[in-house]
């Protein structure tokens, strides 16, 4: 290939199969703490493509301006290639040289760039591709789809989707059963009412068929099973698993969370604990650390009576929780989850400042999904009713929960609080704001006269409320169709 210009130069770039062109964005993860990541599952996990990982780190340090550091991570693939695909290190360094291709290309090495390039295109000639710069692969629909997988639930239907084209070149291959069952399980924990469904079920069975050593499989089946209600079933994997991989983090806290649910919270913490010892930085271990102080302090609030002073043991458990969760948004800035959870614990903590702080981070967070955002706004809504004392600041949130239109527990939720915090204010001396959202509650349910009543009657105290009026209109309108 002939020396060509920096425009022509980055079209083919774009046509390359790599890190660089499956849209990872940098605005998803927090680049530090993915490393740490990756860096973990290089050492503890040795079933697991080295390639595959020190490709994906070269990416992240790129992402966090370490070009350099990104540069020696391809030249560790190259060497982790000839130990796991000795027979066919082309084929498996083509999102590797394409990876080479963009980092020398933003470093301005355009004819390091082009020499990688010519690689990739030699490859595709010799082996009659219909695109001179790719090749369809069934490893590297698997590649793309484990990067997909690791940089966030945004990204999991994507993940699925490529893992799928993988499997229909190869539908018994090991690792593309493990990552689809993975991500499957992953989708239902997204979705409303996730834990009830069972998609996951049996595409988690037939992996750990093909592959009975596959760590990850082997921890969430029992997940799986426990969650639907096959829990002694479950049990039995855990403890299989648990006696394969007694050292594994990744085994230790899918044990962790399958006992915490079990209501053996001593014992998930003592898995925790020996898994924090392993990878003292993982935000996830932390995450669940925090969960099972929170549960047994929850449990010796509920024994001692709600309205009782806490004791100084429930006083330790409050702030080991809190720390632990302190630890996780340090690490993990964008876990929306661990920011919420944060955020309630110092309000129960009467901290009231700081649980505001973290209130607003998670309301500034980009991208949150509508079940996030109904979720934001219950807890939000029941700190200012609890905690600030403020019915008008709860119902403005609980209506903004109820607003979006998803269904889910939590707009349940919203709605519920906000039918009683209706009832006591129209019960007292009613306002035109509460009969509005009355009406507007009647309208959801599809009880449209009862909500031209509430609009009404809105309306004689205020008259002029253009959304009131829009809403009436509507609904009688309706009445005559």
């Amino acid at each position: 290939m002939s020396e060509i210009s920096k425009n022509n130069l980055k079209k083919i770039l774009f046509q390359l199969e790599c890190h660089f062109t499956w849209m990872l964005l940098k605005e998803d993860i927090d680049p530090e703490e993915l490393e740490q990541r990756i860096l973990d599952q290089i050492e503890f996990l040795p079933h697991k493509s080295k390639v595959q990982n020190y490709n994906l780190l070269s990416f992240v340090k790129y992402l966090n301006g370490k070009k350099e550091e990104a540069l020696e991570m391809l030249k560790k693939a190259e060497e982790a290639m000839k130990i796991e695909y000795p027979k066919e290190i082309e084929k498996h360094s083509l999102v590797t040289w394409g990876s080479y291709a963009w980092l020398h290309y933003h470093m301005d090495n355009q004819l390091e760039a082009q020499s990688y390039i010519k690689k990739i295109e030699n490859l595709c000639k010799q082996h009659d591709s219909s695109s001179p710069y790719k090749m369809n692969l069934p490893h590297i629909y698997g590649e793309k789809a484990w990067a997909l997988l690791k940089f966030g639930a945004k990204y999991y239907e994507k993940a699925k989707e490529s893992f799928a084209k993988a499997l229909e070149e190869e539908p018994n291959n090991p690792e593309f059963n493990a990552g689809y069952a993975i991500t499957m399980y992953r989708l239902e924990k997204c979705e409303t009412q996730g834990a009830q469904q069972t998609s996951s079920l049996e595409p988690l069975r037939h992996a750990l068929q093909l592959n009975p050593d596959q760590p990850f499989v082997m921890a969430l089946l029992p997940l799986k099973l426990q969650e639907t209600n096959n829990t002694e079933e479950g049990e039995r994997y855990m403890k299989e698993s648990l006696e394969k991989y007694p050292d594994l983090p990744y085994v230790l806290r899918y044990a962790a969370i399958f006992y915490r649910r079990k209501g053996e919270v001593q014992t998930a913490l003592e898995y925790l604990t020996k898994a924090l010892r392993l990878t003292p930085n993982s935000g996830f271990l932390h995450h669940q650390a925090g969960l099972c102080y929170r549960a047994m302090y929850f449990d010796m609030k509920k024994a001692q009576g709600f309205h009782h002073r806490p004791t100084v043991q429930m006083q330790e458990l409050l702030h080991l929780c809190i720390s632990h969760f302190q630890t996780v948004v340090t690490h993990k800035t964008k876990f929306f989850f661990a920011h919420l959870d944060l955020a309630k614990m110092y309000a129960e903590d009467g901290q009231t400042e700081k649980a505001e702080e973290i209130f607003q981070k998670a309301f500034g967070m980009k991208k949150l999904s509508c079940q996030e955002k109904q979720q934001l706004h219950f807890h939000y809504g029941r700190y200012q009713q609890f905690q600030k004392k403020s019915d008008s600041e709860a119902m403005k949130h609980f209506l903004e929960g109820l607003k979006i239109e998803y269904e889910s527990y939590d707009r349940k939720k919203c709605k519920d609080c906000l039918k009683k915090l209706i009832e006591k204010r129209i019960d007292g001396r009613g306002d035109a704001n509460s009969l509005g959202t009355r009406g507007y509650i009647h309208q959801l349910d599809g009880e449209k006269k009862q909500a031209i009543e509430c609009y009404e009657r809105a309306l004689k105290m205020d008259p002029g409320n253009e959304e009131y009026l829009g809403a009436l209109l509507d609904l009688r309108l309706s009445l005559q169709t």
